[in-house]
């Protein structure tokens, strides 16, 4: 059985807190493989300042391969469309693969219309109408932490947990007594 392949897009300023939770979980304890794509092939630095070698260019980015496109915020992604991504997206979509964004990062999906018809959240109600000119999802708009609707996951940017948690369930849904106990430790904060 080929390793299933959870991918994310990197890019200076990426929120590295965001996706982390998940992509190491989707590694420890689901037994994806991580791949990292970028721009180009030169390093990135995120938001918190850590240097990240990606694994490949976004160009050579192939929908079969991944099971998941996974979409950090940034502060780049208020700076308007970034048409390599809305490509990727849209070719995800297309073969049926799960997108996930998190944060600003749900401008993107919003780019690529998939977000006009499917129930979503992101950092507020009016947040994406603001920077996407052409999103006509408004009354899909759901405040919650995080919301997954056909293969489209999304959350708020204080929401990683919530939003790992809805990867968990589309990419493994048998393993949802693992995922409620997962949102629970996170949740009390503490173990008991």
């Amino acid at each position: 059985m080929l390793q299933r392949t959870a991918c994310v897009f990197v890019f200076d300023g990426f929120a590295d807190w965001e996706p982390a939770s998940a992509l190491a979980e989707l590694r420890r304890s689901f037994g994806f493989a991580t791949k990292s794509f970028a721009p180009g092939r030169e390093p990135v630095v995120s938001m918190g300042g850590f240097r990240i070698v990606p694994d490949a260019p976004l160009a050579d980015f192939e929908p079969g391969l991944a099971d998941i496109l996974i979409l950090p915020g940034g502060d780049s992604w208020i700076a308007g469309e970034r048409r390599e991504i809305t490509a990727a997206v849209r070719a995800m979509a297309s073969a049926g693969r799960p997108v996930a964004a998190i944060c600003a990062a749900t401008l993107a999906l919003a780019h690529a219309g998939l977000l006009d018809d499917r129930l979503h959240t992101s950092n507020g109600a009016g947040f994406i109408e603001k920077h996407v000119p052409g999103y006509r999802g408004a009354r899909f708009y759901r405040p919650a932490p995080a919301v997954a609707d056909r293969g489209v996951i999304t959350a708020s940017g204080v929401a990683p947990i919530a939003f790992a948690a809805e990867i968990f369930r589309l990419l493994a849904p048998e393993r949802e007594r693992d995922i409620a106990m997962y949102e629970s430790l996170y949740a009390r904060g503490l173990m008991e």
